[in-house]
């Protein structure tokens, strides 16, 4: 069969299985793209996502479409991000929605909120729901196009130089949260302070802040947060499932080739699933290790969940009569939610109970 009619019949799919991928790759055009993370390089999994992406990307393409990956601050601040993408200052960039609450807190929806859905239940809106819709119709103001690109899991819920015994011991606590959070922090009456993760540790070693979060043992050990605050609290209300996004601006996007287009999808899915697997795989250890070395690990009272949840629930229906973005996408995020939820209560809760409650 003559090769042009060979690829116009075969397409992307039949090529790759035939072994003809190369000529395909290779007769793209050689593309350079930088992309800015709001991570330290210090911290392997979350930062190591975008790492993970532009490997792929590289490997995928025989190095035809290169992709550098630049730690907070290098390029612009960990912050920054979204106008550094919308502004097309760089390609794309590697961060968590919910940062960017302030310009429009619909961000949030698209990373995680109190009380919203775990990480297998985020994918599963993003990918078979009508997340990963929904949020580039809101993204497309933003000149960005997004693809899901990591999730932390389930988090912890901080370093503490006290424990947290009742909702009195939140009034005043100055604490590191993340993002969107911090609204409900507030009305529960704590202070809270939005710090970039690298910024962390010598706020809470001088006492600027009374407590901080900020994802789970494998990274916290890395960044020293048991050194200066030895309490160590769980679960985090906030973030169930954290999705980490790959920010494209789309004029950048627009002009890739359909193959390379694919190419970029596929290697932020694979650094999606690879970054949980890394979490997974690294906190047990990393967590048995704090314990041995002093941590002190305590659950969050019932009454500071309780008082969370109705700040949550009271600040979702005050955002949705004043945002229509959050009010579309929250209305889809919480019908989804809640048959999850349904399901989860059976199968996936009852093997979870059972299974930890042995000796292995």
């Amino acid at each position: 069969m003559e090769r042009r009619s060979f690829v116009r019949q075969a397409g992307l799919a039949g090529i790759l299985a035939a072994g003809a991928a190369p000529a395909v790759v290779h007769a793209q055009a050689n593309i350079r793209w930088r992309i800015a993370s709001s991570f330290p390089k210090s911290l392997d999994t979350i930062h190591g996502g975008a790492e993970t992406f532009a490997k792929k990307v590289g490997e995928m393409t025989g190095g035809k479409f290169q992709v550098t990956v630049h730690a907070a601050g290098e390029l612009m601040p960990a912050f920054g991000i979204v106008d550094g993408v919308q502004n097309g200052t760089v390609e794309a960039g590697h961060t968590v929605p919910y940062y960017y609450f302030g310009k429009d807190e619909t961000f949030a929806l698209g990373a995680a909120i109190p009380f919203g859905l775990n990480s297998r239940q985020m994918t599963s809106w993003m990918f078979e729901g009508n997340g990963l819709k929904l949020m580039r119709e809101f993204y497309a103001a933003y000149d960005i196009i997004n693809f899901p690109c990591g999730n932390t899991g389930a988090q912890m819920a901080g370093w503490y130089r006290k424990p947290i015994k009742s909702m009195a011991d939140v009034k005043g606590l100055k604490i590191r949260i993340g993002g969107f959070s911090g609204k409900v922090m507030e009305r529960m009456g704590g202070v809270p302070q939005n710090i970039p993760g690298g910024e962390i540790y010598q706020a809470l070693e001088k006492g600027t802040i009374d407590a901080a979060e900020w994802i789970g043992p494998y990274d916290d050990q890395k960044l020293g947060f048991n050194k200066v605050a030895p309490h160590y609290a769980y679960p985090a209300w906030w973030e169930g499932g954290p999705q980490i996004d790959l920010f494209v601006n789309r004029k950048a996007y627009d002009a890739l080739t359909p193959e390379y287009k694919a190419i970029v999808e596929a290697a932020a899915t694979y650094a999606h699933v690879d970054m949980q697997a890394k979490y997974d795989a690294k906190n047990p250890m990393a967590l048995k290790q704090l314990v041995a070395n002093g941590t002190k690990l305590f659950r969050l009272p019932k009454d500071v969940m309780d008082g969370a949840f109705k700040a949550s629930n009271d600040l979702y229906n005050e955002i949705g009569t004043k945002n229509a973005n959050w009010k579309k996408v929250y209305a889809d995020f919480a019908k989804f939610r809640a048959e999850q939820n349904l399901w989860f209560r059976f199968a996936e809760q009852g093997f979870d109970q059972y299974m930890q409650s042995q000796k292995l």
